[in-house]
């Protein structure tokens, strides 16, 4: 074990009832982590290369603009398709809870069920 995780290990042990929870949290971080780092990457590369599709050509001591690259296909193919690729991974890193979480549809049947008791005692 790594002097991080055993210190915080060490420091939040009461909070963690076995080790196996721990690593199933310390895990998950990781892969959240990782996420963030894919979506940074992809971020930069994109940037990077829809910039240098505009600014293609370079004459002498200035850019020449080319604004033709910005209605060509190949240069949003690469965000396109990496973009899948990621959606994707953000899918199996947050799972279905991206937007649904746990207790969601628990509180949506009961939030109806008020609004039909409130619209009940409306008419009373």
């Amino acid at each position: 074990m790594g002097r991080f995780r055993q210190r915080m290990h060490d420091e939040y042990a009461h909070e963690f009832s076995t080790e196996e929870r721990y690593n199933a949290a310390y895990k998950k971080v990781k892969k959240i982590k990782g996420f963030y780092s894919h979506l940074r990457i992809y971020v930069i590369i994109n940037i990077l290369i829809i910039v240098s599709t505009i600014n293609n050509d370079f004459v002498g001591m200035g850019f020449n603009f080319n604004g033709n690259g910005l209605l060509d296909w190949h240069t949003y193919s690469t965000a396109f398709y990496w973009g899948i690729a990621l959606s994707i991974h953000a899918f199996s890193v947050f799972g279905r809870d991206l937007f649904f979480s746990e207790d969601w549809e628990q509180k949506k049947i009961q939030e109806y069920m008020e609004k039909e008791a409130a619209n009940t005692n409306k008419w009373e």
